[in-house]
């Protein structure tokens, strides 16, 4: 196995670990509000430090870009880590949500993985080695109808300000697809897409670490990851469309006449 991905799924499913002891005593977390509708438990920071620590005991040089504790310099190599994606979901008793680590070597993605620790489905993807799940080789669906298509999405609920260009998306691709569904964490989300479960995704204003692992899955599933205007700086901006080949096509097409507007 490649030795990076060993570190990663052993941070990851160490995680795992803090997080589902955590889940039976909700009740006696401490909660910190980071912003509107933006929360963080004990149980982000003590999964984050057990992600860190178990890279750092392989890896000591290596950056760390983590959601908790920030950026930490190091060498060529860095991991991207969000502890507990779908923290929300995490704290009122919502099954759905995931550890998400990825690793890139001079700004390249090479290794992610996604943990959801409710069902113990491990994503995994090398690049140029192909996605998995728990081990089985997965690819993005061969859905090449919109209206057959399932999509995914996120609202922008921590800041408003692309409410309106989320609304004019959703209004543009809803009636072509046969649902949308939003079920609160963007890396679950992604994976899904790697899985073939959900044919598209689209959102606005996501965390590096939200959705670095995801964009591999995808990209070694088969799929294509951009901005939901086609751009390339999707780990950057944060505004991102996801979707097999086909799907993704017809996503674009609705949708790049209304980021145009809101140029």
């Amino acid at each position: 196995m490649n030795p990076f991905l060993n570190t990663a799924i052993k941070a990851a499913r160490l995680a795992g670990r803090v997080i589902s002891y955590n889940a039976e005593q909700l009740d006696r977390l401490t909660i910190t509000v980071k912003g509107h509708a933006d929360f963080v438990s004990e149980v982000d920071h003590k999964a984050e430090m057990k992600i860190i620590n178990t890279i750092r005991e392989t890896y000591p040089d290596h950056a760390i870009f983590a959601e908790e504790s920030g950026r930490a310099a190091g060498d060529d190599f860095e991991w991207i880590i969000d502890p507990l994606d779908g923290t929300t979901n995490f704290l009122h008793g919502i099954p759905q949500y995931a550890v998400s680590i990825a690793m890139r070597e001079k700004g390249v993605l090479k290794v992610a993985v996604v943990y959801d620790p409710i069902k113990d489905e491990l994503f995994t993807a090398v690049k140029g080695e192909g996605a998995l799940l728990n081990d089985h080789r997965i690819r993005v669906s061969r859905t090449d109808n919109m209206s057959y298509s399932l999509l995914a999405t996120g609202f922008p609920y921590k800041d408003t300000k692309n409410l309106d260009l989320w609304i004019d998306c959703f209004r543009a691709l809803m009636p072509e697809t046969s649902g949308v569904r939003r079920a609160g964490s963007a890396a679950l989300d992604l994976a899904w897409i790697a899985a073939g479960r959900y044919d598209g995704f689209w959102e606005f204003d996501l965390n590096t670490w939200d959705i670095a692992a995801g964009v591999l899955l995808i990209q070694e599933a088969g799929g294509i990851v951009s901005e939901i205007d086609g751009g390339r700086d999707h780990l950057i901006s944060g505004d991102i469309m996801a979707a097999s080949p086909a799907i993704y096509r017809k996503m674009l097409r609705k949708l790049s006449p209304i980021m145009q507007r809101y140029k």
